[in-house]
Parts: C-alpha cells; structure tokens; sequence
C-alpha cells in the first residue's frame, strides 16, 4: 500500500491521513504581553490533542499574536493550528504573516473572516468597535491564496516564489446558520477553493446538524475535505442563552437548557453548588455532544472550544473515550 502523499507533514494531517478520529483543542492568547499565560495552558493540554487552534484576535479584541502564541505552545512541544483573519490584514500582509509562519515551522492554518470589530464590545470589553476592518479578501480567497502559494510556487497578485510553504490548509464552517439552505453550498466553495480540513461553529442542535450532513455526504464533500465538528464547553445557563440569542450560527435546544438549568435549580440557594452542579452537567452535555457528532457520517474528528475553562479538559476527553491519542511515528 502505497503512502500518501502529505500536503505538509503536520501531525493533524497524518492523524486524518491514517483514518484516525482527529481531535483538536483551542487555545485563546491574553490580551497582553504575558507568554506566560499562553504556556501554562500549553502544559495543561500538552498531549491531550493532536493539534491545538491559536485564535487570531479572537472576539474582535486585540490579544497576542497567533504566530507568536504559535511558536511559544511549539516550545512546549504542542502543534498549532494557527488562525489568519482577513479582518485585519489586506493580501499582502496576510500572505507575508503566512510565509513567515511557515519559515518559523508552522503547518496547519485555519483561514477565516473573523469576529466583526464591534463584537468585543457587545460584552463587558471596550474592544475597538470603531477600527476599521480590511476585508481586502474573503475567507475563501483566502483559503486559495494559501492553496496557490503551497501547490503553484505562486503569490495571489502571480508573483512566482522560489519555496512554497508546506500547509495544512483549514476553513470554518457554519452549518447551521441563517439561511440555513446555502451553507451546504458554502462549504463547497472552500472546498472547490482548496480547503484540506473544516472546522465547524460550535454544534447543540446534533440532530439538525445530522441533517446538513446527510446533504454533505449526498454531495460527496466529506470524501474532499475532513470535517471536523465544532463543540464548546457549556460553562452554565447563561451561556447557553448568550450563545443561542447572539452568537451566529449557534442554535442550543430547549430540553438542553432546560436540563442546566435543573441542574442549577436542584441547588436551591446554595451559589456554590449551583455552581458545582452546571460544571458537572457541562461535563456531561460536552461528553454527549463529542459521543453523538462521532456517529454521523462524514464527521472525521472535533474541535473542542473550552474558552477559559481549559482545566476541565482533560476529564472531558477521558469520559468521551478519546485518549490516548494516537502516535504517528516520524515519517509516518
């Protein structure tokens, strides 16, 4: 049997390339300076995942870089999955960060738009709702930009480069966001653009979610792109009512919110262990979710979202049965 032939040797694409059920992990930079914040979540999760996502000024608030947040969790030995919004940059700084990762050894990038400018401060952040956003290109040129420079030796504007940058090229997908009929077709743009992988919007709704699938498997993309799909950690009730009112693409279920909040009720007016109880039933949804996204066709692997709440997965991923991961040995 003849091995395949990689794209760019990372760790992630041989995990996919062996038929194994990928995992990987995000890891969101501080809004500051400080590495070290970005390390102690490196050790915590060091071996957990097979690849780690780097978020690039995740939620439109100006955090440490992800090629630098990139190249501290590789000192710890951890691969990253390097975020590149087109919010911020026009093609030619986009593609000049791209190269420069890639001198520096990273493999896997995950194309995408980026949280508009204003969402971080829908919140308690003052964010910068008034900078202006790029937008030069969209996620989808993007995603074949990248494809260019790796497979043609070749920059967006035609410029022909001497050594191509070996990529694992990523994209996200929202498949079950507004209108709901087009994101099939959506996917199949960043796949026909060159996408070798996808990470989705975080999934509650499992059985609509199967639904898309279906249509993605009818259309034959899961056999052209690895789809990875997308679970965040429920922290409480609060949450899963922000996410389902204001976060695009997310729809959470009645019976799961109602389910926290019993959780958080059996409590009474005891604060602490109402808080004890939503962490244990977060647990339990996360490790529900990973089980019943694992079983539908054409699902090769998920993304686990833990935003600030890294401690708890390593219990998440032992009760969802996906450890150990899996070794590929050197030049496997």
């Amino acid at each position: 049997m003849e091995k395949p032939i990689l794209k760019s040797g990372s760790n992630l694409e041989k995990v996919l390339s062996k038929g194994h059920f990928a995992l990987t992990v995000e890891i969101g930079p501080p809004m500051d300076c400080n590495a070290v914040i970005v390390l102690e979540k490196a050790k915590l999760l060091k071996g957990l995942a097979d690849a780690f996502n780097i978020t690039d000024n995740q939620t439109g608030v100006v955090r440490l870089s992800s090629i630098a947040s990139s190249v501290l969790i590789m000192q710890e030995g951890l691969e990253p999955v390097m975020q590149m919004t087109t919010r911020d940059r026009n093609r030619l700084a986009i593609q000049a960060d791209i190269l420069g990762a890639s001198a520096l050894g990273i493999k896997n990038c995950l194309c995408i738009a980026g949280d508009h400018q204003s969402f971080g401060a829908a919140g308690r952040l003052k964010g910068h709702p008034g900078a202006k956003n790029v937008y030069d290109i969209d996620s989808i040129q993007l995603v074949a930009a990248l494809k260019g420079l790796r497979d043609d030796g070749v920059q967006q504007g035609g410029d022909p480069i001497e050594k191509s940058p070996p990529l694992f090229i990523g994209a996200a997908w929202t498949p079950l966001g507004d209108p709901i009929e087009i994101r099939p077709l959506r996917l199949k743009k960043k796949v026909d653009a060159g996408t070798d992988f996808i990470q989705t919007q975080g999934v509650y709704d499992v059985e609509l979610f199967k639904e898309q699938m279906q249509i993605i498997v009818d259309m034959g993309l899961h056999e052209k792109t690895a789809i990875l799909a997308g679970i965040i950690v429920p922290k409480n009730l609060g949450m899963l009512k922000y996410m389902n009112s204001s976060v695009a693409g997310v729809t959470v279920p009645e019976p799961l919110m109602k389910r926290m909040e019993n959780a958080r009720l059996a409590a009474g007016e005891d604060k602490k262990k109402a808080k004890e109880n939503q962490t244990k039933a977060a647990i339990e949804i996360t490790v529900e979710l990973i089980q019943q996204v694992r079983e539908i066709p054409g699902v090769r692997g998920v993304h686990i979202q833990a935003i600030e709440w890294e401690h708890q997965v390593p219990e998440i991923l032992k009760k969802a049965g996906l450890l150990p991961r899996p070794v590929i040995k050197q030049g496997g």
